[in-house]
């Protein structure tokens, strides 16, 4: 659900090194703004400043990331959250996030990108076929862990298993959960599995597909390729589709 098209398409497409620092000095910035500066206090900024470390990002890249997003010092976030709305190919609903410091530039951009490939649509358009949330998703050093144990304990409204197929960010060998949360209990539950023995990867907002169009593998190959390309666009946060 939501972004595992993109896992099964990064090994083959990838994205080149200096896209992807970029986009982790964007999240890092903003999970700081969120939540703070403090990595033991912000799961969410611990977790993305641990894939940062992964792929190479320099200890003081990652540092400046953090004040400016925190607002320490004199350099200030100036970043804009802009939502679209739309359709890839085969009526696959979509939703795509940007962080960006020119709307002005970027908007146009995802509008082109929409106009090659899919269906832009107006605001609100498909938002009602997925239902917002706070996801976790994380992996215990013990392979047999209770997952629904340990939703309950945390406060998560849902559980599911994930592999390391799935996520590549989950190490073979252990168990790797994804954990389905009201939004405003997002921090709660990522703190609570952080101090209880889990390896928080990722806590963030995001979009769930109610329903999943009935697709052939060439369907789903055509518009995996399609949203490839949103998120190979540098301003593209997060894109969430309907496509198993």
């Amino acid at each position: 659900m939501g972004r595992q098209w993109l896992h099964a398409k990064r090994e083959v497409a990838g994205l080149k090194k200096g896209q992807l620092v970029g986009k982790l000095v964007k999240e890092i910035m903003v999970a700081a703004k969120l939540g703070g500066a403090e990595l033991g206090g912000n799961p969410r900024l611990a977790a993305v400043v641990d894939k940062a470390r992964k792929a190479s990002v320099t200890r003081d890249v990652i540092e400046r990331a953090i004040k400016k997003g925190a607002g320490i010092g004199d350099d200030k976030l100036v970043m804009e959250q802009v939502v679209f709305e739309g359709y890839a190919p085969h009526k696959v609903p979509v939703i795509v996030e940007i962080l960006t410091d020119n709307n002005n530039r970027t908007a146009p951009e995802i509008r082109v990108l929409f106009k090659k490939g899919g269906q832009l649509g107006a605001p609100g358009s498909n938002k009602f076929l997925f239902d917002h949330v706070g996801l976790v998703e994380a992996h215990h050093a013990d392979a047999a862990a209770d997952i629904e144990a340990a939703a309950i304990e945390a406060g998560a409204q849902n559980v599911e298993p994930l592999s390391h197929a799935e996520n590549d960010d989950i190490p073979e060998g252990t168990g790797g959960a994804r954990f389905i949360t009201e939004r405003s209990d997002l921090h709660a539950v990522s703190q609570w599995l952080a101090a209880n023995g889990w390896t928080v990867v990722t806590s963030e907002l995001g979009y769930l597909a109610k329903n999943f169009p009935e697709l052939t593998d060439e369907q789903r190959a055509h518009s995996g390729e399609f949203l490839q390309t949103l998120e190979d666009h540098d301003d593209v946060h997060r894109v969430w589709a309907a496509i198993k």
